[in-house]
């Protein structure tokens, strides 16, 4: 005949409701640490949290770029006029390409054998061509020591003859200092499926045959000049161009795309890439060659080491719109965390303040064992919702009163 009790307790003790016992403390230092604490708290949450960081947004950070670059201007160099076609490659107009600033030409190498130039090469006997190692070489080390020039004898080499010697002085094409470069860069934002481009819109004042970037007049012209570029990453022209260097083109897009769509724009910044610090060989060449034929069929080539600049245009980006979720997610969390500064205020009201073993006391209620009942008194048959007891609480250590 308990069964129908028991069920009916049960039911009772599920649908309860059960709150913590609270202590009002009437104390200066306790409540000023609260509310200070709080509003900490609150103001971290608002300023940083929702207004800087827009934590109420879902952001894309996986930005889709396309970069396409095209150089403008004629340089004279060495007695030659000289195009783009000439001082730019790769040819493509990529994110990545090089203006070639200054040149060390060997005309009309061909296959034999010839002296090494190389100063490590210099030798008196063939022995001492037999102990060198090859690496540095300009080809097959023969092992013969023969005369390069009328005083010296250095060893032999079997290659493309005769070879480099890229010690002497050569100057530099100071023009393309004013050589002019248009950086076309699309992006898209997949996640919200937001698509533009860094070219300033018909209307929008920047007139884009005419304009030249700088950084508070024209901050949107996607022309630039090449020796603004360095100059805003730092670097004097001159110097860069006759050793050679790495400089970067940065782009970011960062979108708040609640906002109107022609608020997205770029940002543009600048910096160089290769470090000069410790460096051993600093500066920027490549060698590369132009081969021809002979008229009696024999191939022929020029050998040519280039010095320039590197231009790389590095894209980045990340756009954020409104999201229920992170909104709901952070304001949760905001309140949450109001309340680490009941926590703080728990240790000193219990730990450091004169009076601390009274406020346990009020705060802190402890029941013996022997005080609780073995087991709860049993309802009578029939007595169902008119049956009243004590229940004592299994998740907040209070006691309730089951009406």
């Amino acid at each position: 005949m308990s069964l129908p009790c028991s069920r009916t307790r049960w039911v009772s003790d599920f649908f309860s409701y059960e709150t913590t016992k609270s202590v009002v403390v009437k104390s200066w230092v306790v409540g000023v640490v609260n509310r200070c604490v709080q509003l900490l708290i609150l103001s971290y949450f608002v300023g940083w949290v929702f207004l800087h960081e827009k934590a109420y947004q879902v952001r894309d950070t996986a930005i889709e770029s396309s970069v396409v670059t095209k150089v403008k201007g004629v340089g004279r160099y060495a007695g030659q006029v000289m195009d783009t076609a000439d001082y730019v490659t790769p040819p493509q107009g990529t994110s990545v390409f090089v203006v070639v600033t200054k040149q060390i030409r060997t005309e009309e190498q061909t296959q034999g054998v010839c002296p090494e130039s190389e100063a490590a090469f210099h030798c008196s006997a063939d022995r001492d061509c037999r102990e060198l190692s090859p690496g540095t070489s300009n080809g097959l080390l023969t092992g013969r020591c023969v005369p390069y020039n009328a005083t010296l004898r250095t060893c032999e080499i079997q290659g493309w003859c005769p070879p480099e010697v890229d010690t002497v002085d050569v100057p530099v094409m100071l023009e393309a200092e004013n050589f002019t470069l248009l950086i076309k860069n699309s992006i898209r934002f997949p996640l919200f499926g937001f698509e533009k481009t860094n070219l300033p819109p018909p209307g929008s004042g920047v007139e884009l045959g005419r304009c030249r970037f700088h950084p508070q007049l024209q901050p949107l012209c996607p022309i630039l000049r090449l020796g603004d570029v360095a100059r805003l990453a730092g670097q004097d022209f001159p110097a860069l161009a006759a050793t050679g260097g790495v400089l970067g083109i940065k782009i970011g897009w960062v979108c708040d795309l609640d906002r109107a769509w022609e608020r997205c724009l770029p940002r543009y910044s600048f910096t160089r890439l290769d470090s000069l610090a410790r460096t051993p060989a600093p500066g920027y060449n490549f060698r590369h060659a132009r081969y021809y034929r002979w008229p009696d069929g024999s191939e022929r080539r020029t050998l040519i080491k280039a010095f320039g600049i590197r231009f790389d245009v590095l894209v980045y980006g990340n756009a954020g719109k409104f999201g229920i979720v992170p909104t709901l997610i952070n304001t949760v969390a905001a309140f949450t965390s109001i309340g680490v500064g009941t926590v703080l205020c728990d240790i000193i009201l219990l730990n450091f303040l004169k009076g601390a073993e009274h406020y346990k006391a009020r705060k802190f209620e402890e029941v013996s064992e022997a005080s609780v009942p073995a087991t709860p008194s049993a309802c009578p048959p029939g007595a169902l919702g008119t049956c009243s007891r004590d229940k004592q609480s299994t998740d907040s250590g209070t006691f309730s009163l089951g009406l």
